[in-house]
């Protein structure tokens, strides 16, 4: 049993990890910026450390500061979170080298999975449906053009170290490609310092369906069902729930078994999200490995009746996986929506500054992660996401309408949210009638 865990992040999830490490008696110690230490998680966490100040960089992003605060408070393990540290292999060595655990998968796995290209292989080896592309690396621009060609247009050319959208272009034809590419490597350097490159045929107005596992160090492996997050802007997700309204039993019960497939296949352990995309005529490939806990649990959470976070520990202390695959069972319906500080009448603008009034919603099957409370300064650094209102309920239409009422309930005054668009988006017709695709934000902004 571990007696303390460091959580290396900040926000709605150190809160969500400090809840599950008070459920299990063990203790939490929290890292901050200077920025943060009115936050929530530093005020709940049983011990706190400053870990610098400024940009990410200089405070969460900073490894060696994080493993000192680690090692200065005895901490047994650190759990990440998502976002920041959560998938650096080189931070997981780290932590290995000084007697850390670190919660979630081996350094090797994350170096396997993290490049976009080396996951595709190792995907296409054991049986996985990936897209039409490239199975090597790809460094320049003429080299990506020949194969494009071979390939068929439209196509997408990937930053292989990439993510969040960022090292993305869709070329359309030979006229294009050049420009795109060099623009994709360039985005992919100055972000990940990396300029490797894959290409893959772009699948028009999918939708992105992804499925929750979790495995343990005993070989049992369980897939807890998926979620469609095909709602996005900039690929970056607005709305997920589960079960998805896109697919099929048939695909469902194929979809979970490839995810277990992929996992297996790199030894993975702890909790992950095969991603997957599905085309129109309802054929899915996988398109990514994301190696830690996902913004969007939560989903999972409420419709399988289990304890992401909690497992994620357990697994990480050694023990086996408290349910099997034929205990998960998915019940009703959970929708999501990310609740961000910003200003969508201005391109989604950040909208930091001091929350001056707060209501959240409550309720049966209404749940609200956040670490916002009325005085409390969201500050510039940092994503501007500040909540997420998740609802469960029997059936689809009847998660529709208590997440219309739970939006409508809350309130935040003193900063501009993206509240009433979220709002605007549960009484969408295309959405409500489950036909919403990853085009589907794109559309409706150039109508307004």
């Amino acid at each position: 049993m571990f007696r303390s865990i460091l959580i290396a992040n900040r926000g709605e999830i150190a809160v969500r990890i400090i809840r599950a490490c008070r459920n299990m008696g063990i203790k939490s110690i929290a890292v901050y910026s200077k920025e943060d230490k009115d936050s929530l998680h530093v005020q709940l966490a049983d011990r706190r450390v400053c870990i610098g100040e400024g940009p990410a960089k200089n405070s969460y992003l900073n490894m060696e500061r994080i493993i000192s605060a680690a090692k200065n408070t005895d901490a047994d393990a650190i759990h990440p979170g998502f976002g920041f540290l959560s998938e650096n292999a080189d931070f997981v060595r780290l932590c290995k080298e000084n007697g850390i655990v670190f919660i979630g998968p081996s350094a090797e796995v994350i170096d396997s999975m993290g490049n976009k290209s080396n996951a595709r292989k190792t995907m296409m080896e054991a049986g996985v449906p990936v897209v039409p592309g490239t199975k090597e690396p790809v460094y320049d621009a003429a080299t990506g053009e020949k194969l494009a060609d071979e390939i068929g247009y439209p196509v997408m050319i990937k930053a292989s170290s990439g993510g969040g959208g960022k090292g993305m272009r869709v070329s359309r034809s030979k006229e294009d490609f050049e420009f795109n590419f060099n623009t994709a490597q360039r985005e992919s350097a100055n972000a990940f310092g990396d300029d490797t490159m894959y290409i893959e045929k772009f699948i028009e107005n999918p939708r992105h369906v992804e499925i929750q596992i979790m495995a343990d160090g005993h070989g049992n492996v369980v897939a807890l069902g998926e979620r469609d997050c095909s709602v996005q802007r900039n690929h970056q997700k607005l709305i997920e729930e589960s079960p998805s309204p896109a697919i099929t039993e048939k695909i469902r019960k194929s979809m979970n078994h490839d995810a277990i497939l992929a996992a297996k296949a790199v030894g993975y352990t702890n909790a992950g999200t095969i991603e997957f995309i599905l085309d129109p005529k309802g054929t899915y490939y996988f398109m990514e490995m994301n190696t830690r806990i996902q913004v969007e649990h939560g989903v999972t959470e409420m419709v399988t009746g289990t304890d992401l976070i909690i497992e994620q520990i357990r697994v990480a202390m050694g023990m086996e996986l408290s349910f099997t695959q034929e205990d998960v069972e998915i019940n009703g319906h959970a929708i999501e929506c990310r609740i961000n500080a910003e200003i969508p009448e201005k391109n989604f603008m950040p909208s930091p500054g001091v929350i001056k009034h707060l209501h959240l919603p409550a309720g049966n099957g209404v749940r609200v992660d956040t670490a916002i409370y009325t005085g409390y300064c969201i500050p510039s650094e940092y994503d501007s996401m500040i909540a997420k209102v998740i609802v469960h309920a029997p059936d689809r239409d009847a998660a529709l309408q208590k997440m219309r009422s739970a939006l409508d309930e809350m309130v935040i005054l003193g900063i501009n949210t993206n509240l009433d668009f979220q709002y605007q988006l549960m009484n969408n017709r295309e959405f409500c009638e489950g036909k919403a695709d990853t085009g589907f934000i794109e559309r409706l902004l150039k109508l307004d």
